[in-house]
């Protein structure tokens, strides 16, 4: 199968569940989605018309948020400065969206070895250089686990001097950290938020809540040694959290083997729970809703998503959902809020 026929495939997959947006005119900062060329985390290619496709399609997207996911590195040159590539790549993109008088990429997310500690600098210098004032930090994944299917590249532990001196470089230069870890490293991530408090730090898709492998048949269990981790994390005046990666795979619900996608409500069922929560611990004025898209497309559609976090959220205040579905992404990625 070709990769034009599996994305075909996929998307006559999705279009099987449609919905009318809910609330659309709430205004919605998407807090985290990806673009590539080649077939990505997905097997298909998530272009800039793929992503304008699925923020006009009923919900009151303004502004998004691009995170880091291999794309278009330099395919020569230092090893360390070769990721800067994809912010070329991206703010070109946010160029065109800013024209379109669609949804604007308003903020990039690049990647940096933070492990390089005070050297990462030449590569935030470099990232800057190219975002065309759209960079706003990076993010450096550390999730790890022993089951194969959920290892990831191989980096320093989060408690190694040199990674937490780069960590603070970013704080030290005015930049935001995204962090990605497992919900069993959560308490070792809230030992970075403490050692580097300066640094402004960004959670994402709910602390990687796992319900595969080990993980499976252990969602109260998880649940529970979560809701100890967040409370702790929340303590830290430093981090914000993404609500969001429901559709991911890893998190157990493997919508993407049904005949047919998730309906909103179907999907906002097993996690009205987990946000809610997680909700209370930080505040509305520290979350913020992601749609990691095109990753969770896999498991439903762009309205269906979205549709699912608004009935997640229909019990808060017009404020509160300002900051879950904006300013809250505003806010930790220097974006202009709204009033």
């Amino acid at each position: 199968m070709t990769i034009e026929q599996a994305g075909k495939d996929h998307a006559s997959w999705v279009a099987q569940v449609q919905e009318e947006a809910l609330e659309p005119d709430l205004p919605i900062c998407d807090a985290h989605h990806h673009l590539w060329l080649d077939t990505g985390h997905t097997g298909w290619p998530y272009l800039l018309k793929d992503l304008h496709a699925d923020t006009s399609a009923g919900h009151n997207v303004v502004r998004t948020v691009f995170l880091e996911c291999d794309a278009q590195y330099r395919k020569t040159g230092p090893e360390h400065l070769r990721p800067v590539g994809e912010t070329e790549f991206v703010a070109e993109q946010a160029q065109i969206s800013a024209a379109s008088g669609q949804a604007e990429i308003s903020a990039i997310m690049g990647h940096a070895d933070v492990s390089l500690g005070d050297a990462v600098e030449e590569v935030l210098v470099a990232h800057e250089e190219a975002g065309r004032g759209l960079f706003r930090g990076v993010r450096f994944i550390t999730a790890q686990d022993q089951h194969p299917p959920l290892a990831m590249g191989s980096n320093r532990p989060m408690d190694d001097p040199k990674y937490l001196e780069g960590v603070r470089k970013l704080g030290a230069l005015g930049y935001t950290y995204d962090a990605f870890v497992y919900h069993p490293q959560l308490l070792e991530l809230g030992a970075v938020a403490r050692a580097c408090p300066d640094t402004p730090m960004v959670i994402d898709h709910m602390g990687g809540f796992l319900g595969t492998g080990p993980y499976k048949g252990r969602r109260e269990e998880i649940f529970e040694f979560w809701k100890g981790a967040m409370t702790e994390l929340a303590a830290c005046p430093n981090i914000f959290l993404k609500l969001g990666g429901i559709g991911m795979p890893m998190f157990g619900f493997r919508w993407d083997k049904q005949e047919r996608p998730p309906t909103s409500e179907e999907l906002a069922k097993p996690w009205a729970e987990p946000i809610q929560f997680a909700i209370e611990q930080f505040g509305p004025n520290r979350c913020m809703f992601e749609s990691n898209f095109p990753v969770d497309k896999k498991g439903t559609g762009y309205v269906v998503l979205w549709n699912a976090f608004k009935r997640i959220a229909s019990g808060y205040s017009a404020d509160e959902k300002r900051d879950l579905f904006h300013n809250t992404a505003a806010r930790a990625y220097r974006i202009q809020t709204i009033d």
